[in-house]
């Protein structure tokens, strides 16, 4: 089967300093990755911090950007933590993502390693299910300023400090007041987060397909403060009243130190992130396999 991806990005989990043996074993995976997609009739491009914390060499590299504008595929080797960050950076430019997963969960690498030999020549021929992803657009607003912008395609948290007590959180949505609710933390989850900080919190799971945002309260003062489902087409501001060393995060890898009064407003982003499953794939199969509903049946 000839693919019909012509240039194809090969994206990797790095970090700058990681132990020599681990680099090797990394640095062995992609280029085993690397030669397979090129026997698949592709041209291989390597994200290039992902080749010079691989020490991987003799391969043409690109920056996020060009792999955007340039690759028709993204094949990302690593946990789901590798994907967020990559699916964020591509979702502009409508690149389609496969996942490999070198991590632990895999909710969003869902091909494991030891199989991407068998199942990735059907995928690369064309025969794949697609499934797209909303991402949150979030700011934190300060005197009537944006001073801090991000997407999420997970969640955006507002978290006390690590030492200090709860936070006070005013809550409106379309411009309308909701609550004030003092609490650990609020989450605002995508379907996608909605199986991560969310779900540990006591949120439900979403579909991908719903429309929706998850709003959770983490450890509520009011105990009749309950997760509520929304549709995603709404706008939510969350203001910090009161509180000590409070924190905005998107997709827990990056952050905002917030002072009383700022805002942080989620709309829905008009980009969305587009991941590649095997063909027949569907949702429940992903949470069968990892939150393990099959056993004992």
């Amino acid at each position: 089967m000839k693919s019909i991806f012509r240039q194809v990005a090969l994206i990797g989990k790095y970090h700058a300093a990681v132990a020599p043996a681990q680099a090797a074993s990394t640095r062995a995976t992609l280029e085993e990755i690397a030669h397979f997609l090129a026997s698949q009739g592709c041209e291989v491009v390597v994200e290039r911090d992902t080749a010079a914390h691989a020490g991987m060499t003799g391969h043409t590299t690109a920056d996020v950007a060009t792999i955007g504008t340039q690759c028709d595929l993204g094949l990302v080797v690593g946990g789901d933590g590798t994907m967020l960050g990559i699916g964020r950076q591509l979702a502009c430019h409508g690149v389609p993502l496969i996942g490999i997963n070198q991590g632990r969960l895999g909710f969003i690498t869902d091909i494991s390693l030891d199989q991407y030999r068998t199942v990735l020549p059907p995928m690369l021929a064309g025969e794949y299910e697609e499934d797209q992803r909303t991402l949150m657009q979030a700011h934190v607003m300060r005197d009537g300023q944006s001073v801090f912008d991000t997407l999420a395609m997970n969640d955006v948290v507002v978290n006390r400090g690590a030492t200090s007590g709860m936070v006070e959180l005013k809550i409106e949505i379309d411009g309308h007041f909701v609550a004030r609710q003092r609490a650990d933390g609020l989450i605002v989850a995508s379907p996608t987060g909605s199986t991560a900080y969310a779900l540990s919190a006591g949120g439900p799971m979403l579909h991908p397909s719903n429309p929706s945002w998850v709003m959770v309260p983490i450890a509520p003062h009011t105990l009749s403060n309950r997760p509520i489902v929304l549709p995603d087409a709404v706008e939510i501001v969350i203001e910090l009243l009161s509180g000590r060393d409070a924190s905005a995060n998107f997709d827990m890898q990056s952050l905002a130190s917030l002072l009383h009064g700022d805002r942080i407003t989620v709309r829905r982003s008009q980009h969305k992130v587009r991941f590649l499953h095997p063909k027949g794939w569907t949702y429940f199969d992903t949470l069968r396999k990892k939150l393990h509903w099959n056993e004992g049946a």
